[in-house]
């Protein structure tokens, strides 16, 4: 077998969001104003509410998910005035596409930030928080700008280490060619797409919520970012809600909605 062609495919597969969350026809989509953009040739689809208020959250969902997950806390914000911005990801929700990668993600955060911006405020959850991380990089921002990221995905040589145990791949080879693959189309090792690493290059003032339980995005990558001492990151760490029900915990809400 090529080893090469075994890396492509796996790099397909680890791109393509294979359990899509089943849209809801949730009540608070209905009052949103439909926005839209192309980015890459492709339609992303978002929802735009309070149009006219200058506080701006923008909500980001994690790989699979879609901004509909997030219904409770747009509905929150809605309540505090503030104007809320959620879009659904590349190859996510009512977007187009079939593969996404952080760096697609990325650039679509900074589309949004071009096209509705400046944005007060982040939620992040999962892969959506290493892409806001790239993306917080590049944009204007100080310790006035508000994060919040929820079990992030915070080392992408982690995700693959664990999407190559799923898939039962145990080759070096077939491993160096995927991360060839990786440095080729963004021009970046895989180390590189780190919030560990970004995050000497984000001023934010940051809520990160992690779970000791989290079996996809591992709380160890998370420590180490704790263990650097950011002072403009506070940490709170949760027992038994895993790496879904975290987001979904109203103790969890309140704690982002009065940080935002």
């Amino acid at each position: 077998m090529s080893k090469r062609k075994t890396a492509e495919q796996a790099f397909e597969l680890f791109c393509t969001p294979l359990l899509k969350t089943h849209i809801k026809n949730r009540t608070v989509f209905k009052r949103a104003e439909p926005v839209y953009f192309i980015l890459n040739g492709l339609k992303v689809n978002g929802f735009r509410w309070n149009k006219d208020k200058p506080h701006k959250v923008l909500i980001l969902h994690g790989f699979g998910s879609s901004a509909n997950n997030f219904h409770s806390y747009i509905i929150a914000l809605l309540q505090k005035n503030y104007q809320v911005l959620a879009f659904d990801a590349p190859a996510h929700g009512k977007s187009e596409g079939r593969t996404v990668n952080a760096m697609q993600y990325c650039q679509m955060i900074e589309k949004v930030i071009e096209l509705y911006g400046p944005i007060d405020g982040f939620l992040a959850h999962s892969f959506g928080g290493i892409a806001l991380s790239l993306a917080m990089e590049k944009t204007p921002h100080d310790e006035n700008t508000r994060i919040v990221f929820i079990a992030p995905a915070t080392e992408t040589t982690t995700a693959i280490d664990s999407a190559f145990k799923l898939l039962q791949i145990n080759d070096e080879e077939i491993r160096t060619a995927f991360d060839s693959i990786i440095f080729e189309k963004g021009g970046y090792p895989t180390n590189w797409y780190s919030i560990k690493r970004a995050m000497k290059n984000i001023k934010a003032s940051i809520l990160w919520f992690h779970d000791e339980n989290d079996d996809i995005t591992p709380l160890a990558d998370a420590l180490k970012v704790k263990e650097a001492g950011y002072k403009n990151i506070e940490f709170i760490i949760t027992t038994g809600l895993g790496h879904r029900n975290i987001y979904r915990d109203q103790a969890v809400q309140r704690r982002v909605e009065s940080f935002l």
